[in-house]
């Protein structure tokens, strides 16, 4: 078969994952930044809270892009779930590009039925508030952020 049926993500669906990150950062009392990527990384929605730090809008985007690519949460581990020394972190972000890979949690793809639509990325917080803001987002359109 040349053609596959594929779903993909809405700008609502963006819009959603982006005011429940918002909404979930203020109940925090935290500033974020969050990015939400369509399948192929493109961003579909991007935005900073008042507060929040510029340097966070380039990180949200590639925690967004790098879940989306991996079909996983960020983390310190390679794409195949390997733990990376500090060395192998760096080298992989340099091959893939600083813009499209992190070490660094906060990015979470967003899957429906096993299959990756996109990815949310949230900066701002500390990383275990991050991941869970961007996990509790991706949540909010009745979607996955692991696979199970």
């Amino acid at each position: 078969m040349y053609v596959a049926n594929a779903k993909r993500l809405t700008h609502a669906g963006a819009r959603k994952i982006a005011d429940t990150a918002i909404a979930k950062a203020g109940q925090a009392g935290i500033a974020i930044s969050v990015a939400v990527a369509d399948a192929g990384g493109h961003l579909v929605v991007l935005e900073r809270m008042d507060g929040g730090r510029f340097h966070s809008l380039h990180s949200a985007t590639t925690k967004a892009v790098c879940a989306a690519s991996n079909k996983r949460p960020t983390s310190s581990h390679g794409a195949q779930g390997q733990s990376l020394d500090v060395a192998h972190a760096l080298g992989l972000a340099l091959a893939a590009g600083p813009e499209r890979w992190t070490a660094r949690e906060g990015g979470c793809p967003i899957l429906i039925d096993g299959e990756c639509i996109g990815g949310v990325g949230v900066s701002g917080g500390d990383w275990a508030t991050d991941e869970r803001i961007a996990r509790e987002a991706v949540e909010s359109i009745d979607a996955s952020a692991s696979l199970k």
